[in-house]
Parts: structure tokens; C-alpha cells; sequence
């Protein structure tokens, strides 16, 4: 081959060459850059001021987040994402992460692959209610209050949880959480509900229609804001259990304080007296028959457990006698229930 053939042909291969590097990076940089269309809210993803925050839940594939990604608007191409997770060593990591938007394709799987997320531990007692649980939220600088009763009291959010209430009291487990900083209010409720339905799972409430669970939630709130020992859990809910099948009124000093306290607002009482325990209002249980309208606290595990397998007896009184220890005293007829002692309250929640 004449010198000046083979120049030209290294010449055009040369070419070739760069102009196909030229075009890859052209088209890398094209998949890299964030979507024209407008990012929106998707499955796990929520949009937040500058940016959104966006959960990978435990166990998912790098695949299922980048599907997610995309459905919001987020990312432009899903093979780009899968290209990265193949060429780009490390798994993607559970957790919930806010990202500044808009970001390109490496940034959000770096942030992801490496973990870098801030998450704050806040701790929901047993027995909070759901305006106690948003102050605690609220306090803890995940989000506001409003925003989370707002959102626990959303109908479409009931219907999903398949909760025939006005709200998700009683359905959002009592637990310590890992939230991030700003967290948007509905993660947070679904993320409480999610857990509750989780740790049910193993008392057969998957068998229970949606109303038969609520009728169990609501005992169990009663149950949770009644009991001190663990061991006298069953044994008060059997006792509920057999005014219930008797036609007694239930007369839970518990439901007569969630009246005191999250219907009319006032401070919880030290003791209850008599005026309180007339208080016209469907939650009284002193005043109505049956449960209340609704849960009336977050139960825990001691209590859902009672409320699902209550103790075999005979009592339809207890009293609470010892208030160090926590214990009550149990009794079949109403004249040893008076002789038990003075009307105590459960200490302050």
C-alpha cells in the first residue's frame, strides 16, 4: 500500500474513532442530564421543596428504583440506570434519601450506592395518640404536626390501610423510627401504618375483615392505656372481653381521659370524679354501651396481643391498688370491686 492510501486510511479510522467518541459522550451526557418533563410524585417518591425525597425499601434491586425514578420523572433513561449499575461497582443501599433536583443519572446512583442519607431516631411511646405522635414528630424536626394529622386523617390513605375510622389512630405502631430530617408528613404516616400491619401479621388479623380489625384496634387502645404489668394484659382483656358479651358498659377510665385530654384539650387528670365520669360524649364508656367510636391510642405489642388472645376468666371488675408496681386487683361482683379501694388513674401519659 502507497504511503499516501495508508495515511488516508489511518487517517479516516482516525476520524472514525473520534467522532464515535464524540458521539458516545455526546449521547452519555444526554442520558446523564435530568428529563425535560417535570418530575412528579411516584410509588416511594414524594416531592419536597428543591428536591424530593425518595425511599428504597429493603431488599430492592437497583432495577426497581431506577423504574421508580423514571415513572417520576427524575431520571431520563432507565438503561442508562441499569448501564451505571453494572459498570459502577457497589449495591444501592435501604434507606430514605432527599435529593436537590434537578441532578444527573451518576449523582443520584452515587448518593444512593454510598448510603449518604441523615437520619434522625425518634422514639413513639406505646399509647400515644396521634396528636401526642405529631408532636413528637414535630419536636423531633421531621415534620409538622398539621401536616402529619392532616395526612393520617386523609381518606384516600384510609381506604388504602382498608381503615373504616376517620383516621389512622390506633394504626400507627408505637416504635422507634429512623426519619429524615424534613421528612414529607404521608411517608411518615405510611411508613407507622406499614409497621403496624407488619407486626400484626402474626395474630391471624389477616382473617379479619376491615371492621372486625377495627373493633380489635380499638380494644387494644383500651387495653394499652389501662394495663402497668405485662402480665395483666389478658387477664383485663378478658375482662372487657366479658362485659362485652354481658351488655355491661365498659366504664374505662381510660376513654373517659381521652375525652378529657384529646377531645376537649384539658390537661390529664390526676384523678377522675364523678362529673368526669358523667362527660356526654360517644367515648365515654361509662355513660355508652359497647367499644368507642374508634381507637383511642397507638396499642403495642402486649396489648394487641391481649386484645387478640385474651386471658379464660370470670372477672368484670379490676382496680388498680398499687400504683408503684402497677398491679390491679380482680373481681367477679361489684361489691368486692368497692372494696378494693379508692378510684385510681392510670399515671399521667
Amino acid at each position: 500500500m502507497k504511503p499516501d492510501n495508508a495515511f488516508n486510511v489511518a487517517a479516516k479510522v482516525l476520524g472514525g474513532v473520534f467522532l464515535a467518541v464524540a458521539l458516545g459522550t455526546a449521547l452519555v451526557m444526554n442520558l446523564n442530564a435530568p428529563p425535560s418533563r417535570a418530575p412528579s410524585d411516584a410509588e416511594g417518591i414524594v416531592l419536597a421543596e428543591g428536591g424530593a425525597v425518595v425511599e428504597i425499601r429493603d431488599g430492592e434491586s437497583s432495577d426497581s428504583a431506577g423504574r421508580r425514578l423514571y415513572d417520576a420523572g427524575i431520571i431520563k433513561s432507565v438503561l442508562f440506570w441499569d448501564a451505571l449499575s453494572r459498570f459502577e461497582p457497589g449495591y444501592i443501599r435501604t434507606g430514605v434519601y432527599r435529593i436537590n433536583l434537578p441532578a444527573s443519572q451518576i449523582a443520584l446512583h452515587r448518593i444512593l450506592r454510598q448510603g449518604r442519607q441523615e437520619l434522625l431516631r425518634v422514639t413513639v411511646p406505646e399509647g400515644s395518640t396521634l396528636r401526642k405522635t405529631a408532636a413528637i414528630l414535630e419536636d423531633a424536626g421531621v415534620c409538622d404536626a398539621l401536616s402529619f394529622l392532616q395526612a393520617a386523617e386523609d381518606p384516600s390513605l384510609l381506604e388504602e390501610y382498608g381503615v373504616p375510622g376517620e383516621s389512622m389512630e390506633g394504626y400507627l405502631y408505637p416504635d422507634t423510627y429512623l426519619f429524615e430530617a424534613r421528612y414529607p408528613a404521608e411517608l411518615a404516616v405510611r411508613k407507622m401504618a406499614d409497621t403496624f400491619f407488619e407486626r400484626i401479621d402474626g395474630l391471624s388479623a389477616g382473617a379479619l375483615a376491615p371492621a372486625e380489625l377495627y373493633e380489635k384496634v380499638t380494644l387494644a387502645s383500651i387495653i394499652e392505656r389501662e394495663y402497668r404489668a405485662a402480665d395483666e394484659a389478658a387477664a383485663i382483656a378478658a375482662v372487657f372481653q366479658n362485659r362485652l358479651k354481658r351488655g355491661m358498659r365498659l366504664e374505662s377510665c381510660a376513654t373517659v381521659e381521652y375525652v378529657i385530654t384529646e377531645i376537649q384539650g384539658r390537661p390529664h387528670p390526676r384523678r377522675l370524679f364523678n362529673r368526669d365520669l358523667d362527660i356526654q360524649d360517644p367515648y365515654n364508656t361509662y355513660i355508652n354501651g359497647g367499644l368507642p367510636p374508634g381507637p383511642i391510642a397507638a396499642p403495642g405489642s402486649v396489648a394487641l396481643k391481649a386484645a387478640f388472645f385474651p386471658e379464660d376468666n370470670d372477672f368484670l371488675f379490676f382496680r388498680l391498688v398499687d400504683p408503684a408496681s402497677g398491679r390491679h386487683y380482680f373481681s367477679k361482683n361489684f361489691d368486692e370491686h368497692i372494696a378494693a379501694g379508692e378510684l385510681l388513674v392510670k399515671g399521667n401519659g
